[in-house]
């Protein structure tokens, strides 16, 4: 891209919309370093802008049912295997890609409040199996419709072609970010 029109878009309209922050600061930083090509920025500036936007929504939605997401993301993990409803902590700490330590003090707040239980495998006494409860599976499910619907709100202002087209870019990024 010619790093002088970009600098000369910063006042204007874009070719999908109004100049947003992002386009300033490419704009400026095309004016400073004419020389390097900023491009970049512009897609990881608004993929960290919009994960800071849409953190802040999901947290309205989880507290609103007492949830943080991390507690969300053990129930709805959970929910969504099979009845009944059980896994090993590896097997969660593979579905929710975190630390084993991450998912145990998880574990601990939530079997505190009710909503999961540990017990020791049938199979291999070694091992622990956590299961969702009534009240685990009761609070998810109040909870996924908001959350669901928090998503469908802010993905609002995207087309269903733009999002599918979204979808299928942010996959081919992550994907060759996992190498």
């Amino acid at each position: 891209m010619d790093h002088g029109k970009q600098a000369e878009r910063a006042d204007q309209t874009t070719e999908v919309g109004r100049v947003d922050h992002v386009d300033r600061v490419l704009a400026q930083w095309a004016r400073q370093r004419p020389d390097l090509d900023v491009s970049p920025m512009a897609v990881i500036g608004r993929l960290s802008r919009a994960t800071r936007l849409i953190d802040a929504e999901l947290r309205r939605t989880f507290a609103a049912h007492g949830l943080d997401a991390a507690s969300f993301d053990v129930l709805a993990t959970l929910r969504r295997s099979d009845p009944p409803h059980r896994l090993t902590p590896t097997a969660l700490m593979r579905s929710a890609m975190v630390t084993s330590g991450a998912v145990t003090q998880r574990l601990d707040r939530l079997e505190e409040r009710g909503l999961v239980t540990r017990t020791r495998s049938a199979a291999d006494a070694r091992s622990v199996e956590v299961t969702l409860t009534a009240q685990g599976r009761d609070l998810i499910d109040r909870a996924l419709p908001d959350h669901v619907a928090t998503e469908e709100r802010l993905l609002a202002g995207l087309g269903a072609q733009e999002r599918t087209d979204l979808a299928a870019g942010l996959r081919r990024l992550l994907e060759s970010l996992d190498g």
